[in-house]
């Protein structure tokens, strides 16, 4: 079997509340959901498509190609159905695999033990068929394969991404406590912006949000910033296929009149590390950087949306201080950002209430484990001072 002109199940998996905006960017691409659920999507496809979807999608975690399903009741019952697979068409025997698990079931009490059957299964194959055998390792820049593993029900699956596709490979320099790629870009999906007026990310960190924003904006999507998926380590590969996507979304990227995009923080460290993530993606010229305190942010009188990512706050001091940040954060958006959506993304409900404005909408994410908010705010025009946009730092 030719993975790359069959068609099977594809499940692509993602973080936690990110569905919406993961099956709105499949849906985009042309494909047909067959089920959405907690962590994923599935559809049907070849894992040619595989390959548009590793390279397009923003919000992603895993693709996962399906190699067939089957009922197990132990770990030896999990060898003996995937020794059967005939792995010599799939793998190099003379390559790497690396082997990852999602198991639920009472038998396994050390998560890693599937990992070993697996692999077992996949080099006593090989070795008996072709008289080699793969290594194997936890590196996943080559192949990988996956096992879901829950009560009698399992599934093996080829990993058609390796690497996680939720970090989006321009981030060289990670900056203090940065937010994921996929989650950033989820949460600038889920606010009103339009994506052709002003988006204002004052206290922007490494400024992840506003290059995911200007990436939005002009259609580079992740699979510019990356050369590497596990898919190209399974046998069939034409790296034809590839190079012909690649020249597609490279051929989308808009860069004519570009949206205005000002991302400031009062600490000069951040805003150099995002000048060099910028310039890593390309979109540097795009985004106004500024080191100043948030009130001094620029704000453009065409409206649009300002995005704040401020502390949640872990200890008493730090509470008590950000108390009056908030309560900052919605003085400035009252004041200054009249007529724009406002929104705020944080983990801290208490501290959201000293916005003193009323949410429109409560969108959920997580970050990491902690459960968070976007809040969204309709900031009612009226009079407003005019400001004058700089990209010097003040």
């Amino acid at each position: 079997m030719n993975v790359f002109s069959t068609r099977s199940k594809i499940i692509v998996t993602c973080n936690k509340r990110l569905t919406p905006y993961l099956e709105r960017e499949i849906v985009d691409l042309g494909f047909v959901p067959v089920r959405t659920f907690a962590t994923g999507v599935e559809l049907e496809g070849t894992m040619t498509d595989c390959i548009r979807l590793n390279l397009n999608l923003r919000c992603a975690s895993q693709v996962h190609y399906s190699l067939g399903s089957f009922k197990v009741s132990s770990p030896d019952d999990v060898y003996e159905r995937l020794r059967k697979i005939h792995w010599e068409k799939y793998l190099a025997d003379d390559g790497y695999v690396s082997i990852t698990n999602n198991t639920s079931h009472p038998s396994i009490r050390n998560s890693m033990f599937p990992n070993v059957k697996v692999k077992d299964a996949i080099v006593d194959r090989m070795r008996e068929v072709t008289g080699r055998r793969p290594n194997t390792g936890p590196e996943q820049d080559r192949a990988v394969v996956h096992l879901y593993w829950k009560d009698e029900d399992a599934e093996i699956f080829i990993d058609t991404s390796g690497e996680t596709l939720a970090k989006h490979g321009y981030r060289k320099i990670p900056g203090r406590a940065p937010m994921l790629e996929a989650l950033a870009a989820a949460t600038v999906m889920a606010t009103r912006w339009g994506q052709t007026t002003p988006f204002v990310n004052p206290m922007c960190g490494s400024s992840t949000l506003a290059i995911e924003a200007a990436m939005i904006a002009t259609k580079r999507v992740p699979g510019l910033y990356r050369e590497n998926y596990a898919f190209m380590h399974v046998r069939g590969y034409d790296d034809s296929l590839y190079r012909q996507e690649l020249r597609r979304i490279r051929g989308n990227i808009i860069d004519e009149a570009p949206p205005t995009i000002i991302a400031t923080d009062i600490s000069a460290d951040a805003i150099e590390i995002s000048r060099v993530n910028a310039g890593m993606a390309g979109i540097d010229h795009m985004i106004s950087f500024g080191v100043m305190d948030f009130e001094k942010t620029p704000v453009p009188d065409n409206p649009g949306v300002v995005f704040f990512n401020p502390e949640y706050g872990e200890r008493l001091g730090e509470l008590e201080a950000l108390e009056n940040t908030y309560r900052r954060v919605g003085d400035f958006m009252k004041q200054r950002c009249q007529g724009y959506m406002g929104y705020i993304f944080t983990g801290n409900p208490d501290l959201a209430k000293k916005i003193g404005l009323k949410a429109s909408r409560r969108i959920e994410f997580f970050n990491a484990k902690i459960d968070c908010r976007l809040l969204e705010y309709e900031l009612y025009s009226g009079s407003r001072r005019k400001d004058t946009i700089t990209t010097k730092d003040e």
